[in-house]
């Protein structure tokens, strides 16, 4: 516990401080003066939490428009890892040493001592001097200022002052509850405060990482958002906002582990003397992602996890590019489909990434590898009982299956744009072999009219055309038959016999035969 006084001395003497990672302070004046009422009536308010080091950050922020004084020598850091707003409202409304850098009106909350005491009601309001009554209005900010208390209240009428003393002492006396964490251990820090309530806003790791590896020609937020600009004309700025994945990257490329524990301890020199190399990796892994899987844009991958070995096979120096020889290009290919059809990174992702990175880098530096040795179990079923969602890892990595065979019009017969298929990637772009009209007259339940099996790449222009008909009864609409079908991994025959059952059985076995030759292919 500490009193407010304390907790104001404590950041006037720069011994407690705010953390770059912090998000800047939000709350209104409303806001702050609810926060008053709660300490006046004794209502919890939640603990501060601060984390107690000697290791000071590169990067730091200020308290609300209070710019902190530095710390003082030999003393130990208390950085807010939660309850900033709060600490930020206490000192904002209480201190007069430090002026802020910026009107901050919030800081003038004042205590309406004509309002009748009430539970619920806040006793206390922001006020504008302007809008200052007097005969009404007492300012908290004169309670902790001896210079400034003792003739306010001596100008307080007499039925008054009982009550602005109890306030004073209230305040005076309050506790507010603190929790002090210990530690130079970066990693245990990023930790607790990912476990931490913020009310609701997530850990920005990114931030974290920013304050421990900056310098004065080096930010890593400014340098992720730059690659983020330059992979949006090749359809993947998704990559560069998506920070997890790109911390994942970082970590895997610099130190050969993706894991949060080695992310938060990673050297910051290492950072910024590796990080081309980083750029380099997710550049390259998109290039493969993209010339040799037809993946137009991070949506499309089964798992964004993917990328993460692959940029450590494709990270280099500025200078250098990777070789890729005939032989690791079959082994990053099976790798690719057997970790797709096995939902790899949907389950235990982190034993799984760490056992592909180290794979990776014996397939990079040209030692035996075993990386393409992954378990799959699949079969028919895959096809047949998975539902056709564009969302799902089951899904997408049908999608790109189909994708392979450079699929055709079914109307037209000519080659589909898969760039803008993939692009779009909505469901416009794909549907039923077999009309969910013909299946509703069927009598087909509708969760058995989308399984993988009954799906292709048809656009909506196409499907109307093809209409709500029985396949036998627009086959002649569909161009080139033969030729469009293959390219569909479907099965004709059973196509235009009006089974519906037979067709599925039979196209799941064609699919499930071209999933297992994209997992073996030499």
């Amino acid at each position: 516990m500490s009193s407010i006084r304390q907790l104001i001395e404590a950041v006037s003497d720069g011994r407690v401080r705010i953390p770059a990672f912090q998000r800047g302070f939000v709350w209104d004046a409303d806001r702050v003066a609810q926060l008053m009422d709660s300490i006046y009536k004794g209502y919890p308010f939640g603990a501060l939490l601060f984390w107690r080091t000697r290791a000071e950050l590169r990067t730091e922020r200020d308290l609300g428009p209070f710019k902190l004084p530095p710390r003082p020598d030999d003393y130990p850091i208390d950085y807010v890892l939660d309850g900033q707003q709060r600490l930020t409202s206490i000192f904002g409304v209480f201190q007069t040493e430090l002026k802020p850098k910026e009107q901050a009106v919030w800081t003038d909350i004042y205590f309406d001592y004509r309002v009748a005491a009430d539970a619920q009601e806040s006793l206390f309001i922001p006020l504008e001097k302007d809008e200052v009554d007097p005969d009404r209005h007492f300012p908290l900010n004169v309670f902790f200022d001896a210079a400034k208390y003792g003739p306010a209240f001596r100008a307080l009428p007499e039925n008054v002052t009982p009550k602005i003393d109890d306030l004073y002492s209230r305040f005076k006396e309050a506790d507010v509850p603190v929790q002090t964490f210990t530690t130079d251990d970066r990693a245990g820090v990023a930790i607790v405060f990912e476990r931490v309530n913020r009310l609701g806003v997530e850990l920005d790791t990114l931030q974290l990482l920013s304050a421990w590896t900056w310098s004065e020609d080096f930010d890593l937020q400014r340098r992720f958002e730059s690659l983020s600009e330059e992979l949006e004309p090749f359809g993947f700025k998704g990559v560069g906002e998506d920070i997890t994945l790109l911390l994942r990257c970082c970590a895997a490329v610099v130190d050969g582990d993706a894991s949060p524990k080695t992310l938060m301890a990673l050297n910051g020199t290492k950072v910024r003397e590796h990080f081309p190399h980083v750029v380099n990796g997710i550049k390259g892994a998109i290039d493969f992602v993209r010339k040799e899987l037809r993946v137009q844009k991070l949506d499309n991958l089964p798992h964004s996890t993917l990328l993460v070995p692959l940029a450590v096979f494709f990270a280099v120096p500025d200078s250098k590019s990777v070789k890729i020889s005939s032989d690791q290009r079959a082994i990053l290919l099976r790798w690719f489909w057997k970790a797709c059809f096995s939902a790899r990174y949907g389950r235990v992702v982190q034993r799984n990434l760490q056992a592909d990175i180290e794979e990776m880098i014996k397939l990079k530096g040209g030692l035996s590898s075993k990386l393409d040795e992954i378990s799959v179990q699949i079969d028919e079923r895959f096809f047949l009982e998975s539902n056709f969602n564009l969302n799902a890892v089951s899904s997408k990595t049908f999608v790109l299956l189909l994708a392979q065979e450079h699929p055709l019009s079914l109307v037209g017969g000519s080659a589909i744009d898969l760039s803008a298929a993939l692009q779009a990637y909505n469901r416009n772009e794909f549907h039923h072999l077999y009309p969910q009209a013909f299946l509703r007259g069927s009598g087909v339940p509708t969760d058995r009219q989308s399984p993988l099996a009954n799906m292709c790449f048809i656009n909506a222009i196409d499907n109307k055309v093809l209409g709500g008909d029985a396949p036998s009864a627009y086959k002649a609409r569909v161009s080139n038959r033969e030729a469009v079908l293959k390219r569909a991994l479907c099965p004709p025959i059973e196509l235009f016999a009006d089974d519906y059952e037979g067709f599925l059985k039979a196209r799941a076995r064609m699919l499930l035969g071209a999933a297992n030759e994209r997992m073996n292919s030499d």
